[in-house]
This record gives structure tokens, C-alpha cells and sequence, in this order.
């Protein structure tokens, strides 16, 4: 499996623990059934999640800061433990895979997603500063 499947399914895996962790707590709330564990997500909560985005097609997406001008591109998404999206992996610089410098961002500092992925006040001679980011070895594995 290439490295772009692998980012997919580990994106989609996340989500879906994401998902899962929604339903279990709307699932509190609802009547629950004798001996019936449910295992989608109810009309509600689907109401809630359409309008946004899917995490597929936001990866490779080129990231803009305020002046309208190209400062990267999304290469992963990284889930915290309590299930949340937390990290945006952007590269920057590199040209035909080589050079790449992907930096940690954090989701909540885009001010929007679509049609494009605005990160203001950014640079990318401040990305390209900041550390490499690197996978924990831990995490790798799973």
C-alpha cells in the first residue's frame, strides 16, 4: 500500500472513531433497545456531519494565507485521542516529492476550508521555520 492509501485509511479510520464516539453519546440519550447495540449514526446526527467536509478532499489541497497566496499543501490530518481533528500536516516547499518540510498546524487556526484553505497571516518562509514535523514512532504502528 503507497503512502497516500495509507494516509486515506488511517484518515478514514480516525473519522470513524470520531464518528462512533458522536453516536455513543447520542445513543445515550435515545431509547435504548434490549440487547441492540446500534451501529450507525442516527438521522440527527447525520444532519449534523453532511455539511462538512470530507477528509479525502481536503488532502493534497493547497493551503492560502490571507493574501491569496499558495504556502502549501495538505498532506495528512492527524485525530487526538479524544477522537477530535487536531493537526493539519502541511508541506511546504519541495518540488516532486523532494525537499518536502511538513509542519504541524493546528485545525482551528484556518479560517476556511472551501472553496479554499486559508491559513492568515501566514507565510511560507514562517512555515518553512518551523520544526519538522515527524510521526512518534508509536503511532506509526498502529
Amino acid at each position: 500500500m503507497n503512502r497516500r492509501n495509507t494516509n486515506r485509511t488511517l484518515v478514514a479510520a480516525a473519522l470513524s472513531v470520531a464518528l462512533t464516539a458522536v453516536a455513543a453519546d447520542a445513543n445515550k440519550a435515545a431509547a435504548p433497545v434490549a440487547g441492540h447495540v446500534p451501529l450507525a449514526v442516527t438521522v440527527a446526527e447525520v444532519d449534523v456531519v453532511a455539511p462538512g467536509f470530507r477528509a479525502t478532499k481536503l488532502l493534497k489541497k493547497d493551503v492560502y494565507n490571507d493574501q491569496d497566496k499558495k504556502i502549501g499543501k495538505v498532506e495528512d490530518f492527524i485525530i487526538a485521542p479524544d477522537g477530535k481533528l487536531s493537526l493539519a500536516i502541511v508541506d511546504v516547499g519541495g518540488f516532486l516529492g523532494l525537499g518536502k518540510h511538513p509542519v504541524a498546524v493546528n485545525v482551528d487556526k484556518f479560517t476556511e476550508i472551501h472553496p479554499k484553505m486559508v491559513l492568515p497571516g501566514a507565510t511560507k518562509e514562517e512555515l518553512k521555520a518551523m520544526p519538522k514535523f515527524e510521526y512518534a514512532k508509536e503511532v506509526a504502528q498502529r
